[in-house]
Protein backbone atom coordinates (compact mmCIF):
# COMPACT_ATOMS: atom_id res chain seq x y z
CA UNK A 1 0.00 0.00 0.00
CA UNK A 2 1.22 3.51 -0.82
CA UNK A 3 2.57 5.50 2.13
CA UNK A 4 0.92 8.64 0.79
CA UNK A 5 -1.56 10.10 3.29
CA UNK A 6 -4.04 11.00 2.08
CA UNK A 7 -4.17 9.15 -1.18
CA UNK A 8 -5.60 11.33 -3.93
CA UNK A 9 -7.78 10.18 -6.83
CA UNK A 10 -9.01 12.17 -9.80
CA UNK A 11 -8.46 15.89 -10.21
CA UNK A 12 -8.77 18.86 -7.84
CA UNK A 13 -10.72 20.29 -6.18
CA UNK A 14 -10.83 17.58 -3.50
CA UNK A 15 -14.21 18.08 -1.85
CA UNK A 16 -14.96 14.43 -1.03
CA UNK A 17 -13.17 12.05 1.36
CA UNK A 18 -13.75 8.34 1.93
CA UNK A 19 -13.10 7.25 5.52
CA UNK A 20 -12.08 3.64 6.15
CA UNK A 21 -13.30 1.32 8.87
CA UNK A 22 -11.55 -0.87 11.41
CA UNK A 23 -10.24 0.94 13.32
CA UNK A 24 -6.90 -0.07 11.85
CA UNK A 25 -7.91 -1.14 8.33
CA UNK A 26 -6.40 1.56 6.07
CA UNK A 27 -6.98 1.27 2.35
CA UNK A 28 -10.25 -0.65 2.30
CA UNK A 29 -12.14 2.26 0.73
CA UNK A 30 -9.79 2.41 -2.28
CA UNK A 31 -12.30 0.75 -4.67
CA UNK A 32 -14.92 3.37 -3.81
CA UNK A 33 -12.44 6.21 -4.24
CA UNK A 34 -11.32 4.82 -7.60
CA UNK A 35 -14.87 4.46 -8.85
CA UNK A 36 -15.90 7.98 -7.85
CA UNK A 37 -12.72 9.60 -9.17
CA UNK A 38 -14.00 9.60 -12.75
CA UNK A 39 -16.37 12.39 -11.70
CA UNK A 40 -14.80 14.01 -8.63
CA UNK A 41 -11.52 14.57 -6.83
CA UNK A 42 -11.41 12.10 -3.93
CA UNK A 43 -9.25 11.96 -0.81
CA UNK A 44 -8.62 8.68 1.02
CA UNK A 45 -7.17 9.55 4.45
CA UNK A 46 -5.43 6.83 6.48
CA UNK A 47 -6.12 6.88 10.21
CA UNK A 48 -2.88 6.16 12.08
CA UNK A 49 -3.47 7.68 15.54
CA UNK A 50 -3.81 5.21 18.41
CA UNK A 51 -6.48 7.05 20.39
CA UNK A 52 -10.02 8.16 19.63
CA UNK A 53 -9.26 11.83 20.14
CA UNK A 54 -6.10 11.42 18.09
CA UNK A 55 -8.02 9.97 15.16
CA UNK A 56 -10.58 12.78 15.27
CA UNK A 57 -7.89 15.47 15.24
CA UNK A 58 -5.79 13.60 12.68
CA UNK A 59 -8.65 13.38 10.20
CA UNK A 60 -9.59 17.02 10.76
CA UNK A 61 -5.97 18.06 10.13
CA UNK A 62 -5.76 16.00 6.92
CA UNK A 63 -8.97 17.59 5.65
CA UNK A 64 -7.76 21.07 6.60
CA UNK A 65 -4.50 20.57 4.71
CA UNK A 66 -5.80 18.78 1.62
CA UNK A 67 -9.53 19.28 1.06
CA UNK A 68 -11.54 22.11 -0.39
CA UNK A 69 -13.65 22.67 2.72
CA UNK A 70 -16.34 22.05 3.65
CA UNK A 71 -16.08 18.49 2.34
CA UNK A 72 -18.44 15.56 2.03
CA UNK A 73 -17.31 12.62 4.17
CA UNK A 74 -18.23 9.09 3.11
CA UNK A 75 -17.58 7.01 6.22
CA UNK A 76 -17.68 3.22 6.23
CA UNK A 77 -18.31 1.14 9.38
CA UNK A 78 -16.00 2.58 12.07
CA UNK A 79 -15.31 5.38 9.59
CA UNK A 80 -18.98 6.33 9.79
CA UNK A 81 -18.61 6.97 13.53
CA UNK A 82 -15.34 8.82 13.02
CA UNK A 83 -16.88 11.04 10.35
CA UNK A 84 -19.84 11.66 12.66
CA UNK A 85 -17.50 12.78 15.46
CA UNK A 86 -15.43 15.00 13.16
CA UNK A 87 -18.60 16.68 11.86
CA UNK A 88 -19.67 17.33 15.46
CA UNK A 89 -16.31 18.72 16.62
CA UNK A 90 -15.37 20.53 13.38
CA UNK A 91 -18.69 21.55 11.77
CA UNK A 92 -16.96 23.95 9.41
CA UNK A 93 -15.06 21.04 7.85
CA UNK A 94 -18.08 19.01 6.76
CA UNK A 95 -20.73 19.83 4.17
CA UNK A 96 -22.47 16.46 4.25
CA UNK A 97 -22.13 13.07 5.93
CA UNK A 98 -22.76 9.79 4.12
CA UNK A 99 -22.62 6.86 6.55
CA UNK A 100 -22.21 3.37 5.04
CA UNK A 101 -22.70 0.21 7.10
CA UNK A 102 -22.41 2.15 10.34
CA UNK A 103 -22.29 0.42 13.68
CA UNK A 104 -25.35 1.03 15.87
CA UNK A 105 -25.37 4.27 17.84
CA UNK A 106 -27.34 2.74 20.71
CA UNK A 107 -25.73 0.08 22.92
CA UNK A 108 -28.97 -1.93 23.06
CA UNK A 109 -28.48 -3.05 19.47
CA UNK A 110 -24.76 -3.92 19.73
CA UNK A 111 -25.02 -7.44 21.14
CA UNK A 112 -27.03 -8.57 18.12
CA UNK A 113 -24.04 -8.11 15.81
CA UNK A 114 -21.93 -11.05 17.01
CA UNK A 115 -25.01 -13.19 17.60
CA UNK A 116 -25.99 -12.72 13.95
CA UNK A 117 -22.48 -13.36 12.70
CA UNK A 118 -21.95 -16.56 14.66
CA UNK A 119 -25.34 -17.88 13.57
CA UNK A 120 -24.20 -17.58 9.94
CA UNK A 121 -21.02 -19.65 10.47
CA UNK A 122 -20.50 -23.39 10.71
CA UNK A 123 -19.15 -24.84 13.95
CA UNK A 124 -15.56 -24.93 12.73
CA UNK A 125 -15.58 -21.24 11.82
CA UNK A 126 -17.37 -20.38 15.05
CA UNK A 127 -14.50 -22.02 16.93
CA UNK A 128 -11.96 -20.06 14.88
CA UNK A 129 -13.72 -16.80 15.67
CA UNK A 130 -13.66 -17.54 19.39
CA UNK A 131 -9.96 -18.47 19.13
CA UNK A 132 -9.02 -15.23 17.38
CA UNK A 133 -10.92 -13.23 20.00
CA UNK A 134 -8.91 -14.94 22.73
CA UNK A 135 -5.66 -14.03 20.98
CA UNK A 136 -6.74 -10.41 20.62
CA UNK A 137 -7.71 -10.27 24.29
CA UNK A 138 -4.45 -11.87 25.48
CA UNK A 139 -1.95 -9.15 26.45
CA UNK A 140 0.91 -11.63 26.02
CA UNK A 141 0.04 -12.55 22.42
CA UNK A 142 2.61 -11.54 19.80
CA UNK A 143 0.47 -12.29 16.74
CA UNK A 144 -2.41 -9.92 17.17
CA UNK A 145 -2.11 -8.44 13.68
CA UNK A 146 -2.41 -11.93 12.19
CA UNK A 147 -5.36 -12.74 14.45
CA UNK A 148 -7.10 -9.52 13.46
CA UNK A 149 -6.59 -10.31 9.76
CA UNK A 150 -8.02 -13.81 10.25
CA UNK A 151 -10.90 -12.35 12.24
CA UNK A 152 -11.71 -10.06 9.32
CA UNK A 153 -11.56 -12.93 6.83
CA UNK A 154 -13.97 -15.00 8.92
CA UNK A 155 -16.40 -12.15 9.35
CA UNK A 156 -16.37 -11.43 5.63
CA UNK A 157 -18.26 -14.72 5.28
CA UNK A 158 -20.99 -13.45 7.57
CA UNK A 159 -21.13 -9.87 6.32
CA UNK A 160 -21.59 -10.47 2.58
CA UNK A 161 -24.87 -11.39 0.91
CA UNK A 162 -23.48 -12.29 -2.53
CA UNK A 163 -19.92 -11.38 -3.46
CA UNK A 164 -19.28 -10.27 -7.02
CA UNK A 165 -17.44 -13.23 -8.52
CA UNK A 166 -14.21 -11.44 -9.42
CA UNK A 167 -14.23 -8.87 -6.66
CA UNK A 168 -12.11 -10.85 -4.21
CA UNK A 169 -9.25 -10.96 -6.70
CA UNK A 170 -9.33 -7.16 -7.04
CA UNK A 171 -9.31 -6.40 -3.35
CA UNK A 172 -6.06 -4.95 -2.07
CA UNK A 173 -4.57 -6.73 0.91
CA UNK A 174 -5.22 -4.63 3.99
CA UNK A 175 -2.51 -4.48 6.62
CA UNK A 176 -4.49 -4.57 9.85
CA UNK A 177 -3.08 -2.81 12.90
CA UNK A 178 -4.29 -4.53 16.06
CA UNK A 179 -2.90 -1.82 18.38
CA UNK A 180 -4.95 0.87 16.66
CA UNK A 181 -7.98 -1.41 16.59
CA UNK A 182 -7.90 -2.32 20.26
CA UNK A 183 -6.98 1.10 21.65
CA UNK A 184 -9.40 3.12 19.57
CA UNK A 185 -12.24 0.61 19.70
CA UNK A 186 -12.05 0.40 23.49
CA UNK A 187 -12.63 4.16 23.71
CA UNK A 188 -15.28 4.19 20.98
CA UNK A 189 -17.32 1.36 22.48
CA UNK A 190 -17.28 3.09 25.86
CA UNK A 191 -18.44 6.29 24.18
CA UNK A 192 -21.45 4.40 22.82
CA UNK A 193 -22.13 2.56 26.06
CA UNK A 194 -22.24 5.85 27.97
CA UNK A 195 -24.64 7.43 25.46
CA UNK A 196 -22.19 10.20 24.64
CA UNK A 197 -21.66 9.01 21.07
CA UNK A 198 -25.24 9.79 20.13
CA UNK A 199 -25.16 13.06 22.06
CA UNK A 200 -22.56 14.35 19.61
CA UNK A 201 -25.38 14.40 17.06
CA UNK A 202 -26.69 17.53 18.74
CA UNK A 203 -23.63 19.36 17.43
CA UNK A 204 -23.96 18.22 13.80
CA UNK A 205 -25.18 20.95 11.48
CA UNK A 206 -24.90 19.27 8.08
CA UNK A 207 -27.25 16.82 6.30
CA UNK A 208 -26.69 13.15 7.17
CA UNK A 209 -27.53 10.18 4.93
CA UNK A 210 -27.14 6.58 6.12
CA UNK A 211 -26.87 3.75 3.56
CA UNK A 212 -27.30 0.27 5.02
CA UNK A 213 -27.58 -3.22 3.57
CA UNK A 214 -30.50 -5.37 4.71
CA UNK A 215 -28.10 -8.32 5.26
CA UNK A 216 -25.59 -6.29 7.24
CA UNK A 217 -25.24 -7.88 10.71
CA UNK A 218 -25.08 -4.39 12.17
CA UNK A 219 -28.78 -3.77 12.96
CA UNK A 220 -30.28 -1.09 10.73
CA UNK A 221 -32.60 0.04 13.53
CA UNK A 222 -29.54 0.82 15.64
CA UNK A 223 -28.61 3.47 13.09
CA UNK A 224 -31.94 4.67 11.72
CA UNK A 225 -33.90 5.10 14.94
CA UNK A 226 -31.30 6.88 17.11
CA UNK A 227 -30.17 9.26 14.35
CA UNK A 228 -33.71 10.11 13.23
CA UNK A 229 -34.38 11.29 16.76
CA UNK A 230 -31.38 13.59 17.00
CA UNK A 231 -30.31 14.75 13.51
CA UNK A 232 -32.55 17.41 11.98
CA UNK A 233 -31.68 16.67 8.37
CA UNK A 234 -31.42 12.86 8.27
CA UNK A 235 -32.34 10.22 5.69
CA UNK A 236 -31.95 6.46 5.81
CA UNK A 237 -31.56 4.31 2.68
CA UNK A 238 -31.95 0.53 2.93
CA UNK A 239 -30.31 -1.59 0.22
CA UNK A 240 -31.91 -4.95 -0.58
CA UNK A 241 -29.80 -8.12 -0.83
CA UNK A 242 -26.78 -6.26 0.47
CA UNK A 243 -24.30 -6.93 3.25
CA UNK A 244 -21.82 -4.71 5.05
CA UNK A 245 -19.83 -3.49 1.99
CA UNK A 246 -22.21 -2.48 -0.81
CA UNK A 247 -19.43 -1.97 -3.35
CA UNK A 248 -18.54 -5.69 -3.42
CA UNK A 249 -22.15 -6.91 -3.51
CA UNK A 250 -23.45 -8.48 -6.75
CA UNK A 251 -27.03 -7.25 -6.39
CA UNK A 252 -26.39 -3.89 -4.73
CA UNK A 253 -23.23 -2.35 -6.17
CA UNK A 254 -24.87 -0.64 -9.14
CA UNK A 255 -27.67 0.97 -7.14
CA UNK A 256 -25.16 1.86 -4.40
CA UNK A 257 -23.03 3.87 -6.80
CA UNK A 258 -26.13 5.46 -8.32
CA UNK A 259 -27.18 6.62 -4.86
CA UNK A 260 -23.71 7.95 -4.10
CA UNK A 261 -23.63 9.88 -7.38
CA UNK A 262 -26.98 11.47 -6.58
CA UNK A 263 -25.93 12.38 -3.04
CA UNK A 264 -22.65 13.92 -4.19
CA UNK A 265 -24.19 16.29 -6.72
Amino acid sequence: MSNENPRKYGNPPFKIAVIHGGPGAPGEMAPVAQSLSSQWGILEPMQTATSLGGQIDELADILQANANLPATLIGFSWGAWLSFLVAAKFPGHVRKLILIGSGPFDERYAKKIMETRLARLNKDDQTKVQHTIKILDDPKSNDKNGALAQFGELLSKTDTFKLISDEQEKLEAIECDSAIYQNVWAEASELRRSGRLLEFGNLIQCPVVAIHGDYDPHPADGVAKPLAGIIKNFRFIHLKNCGHKPWIERYAREIFYQILSEELR
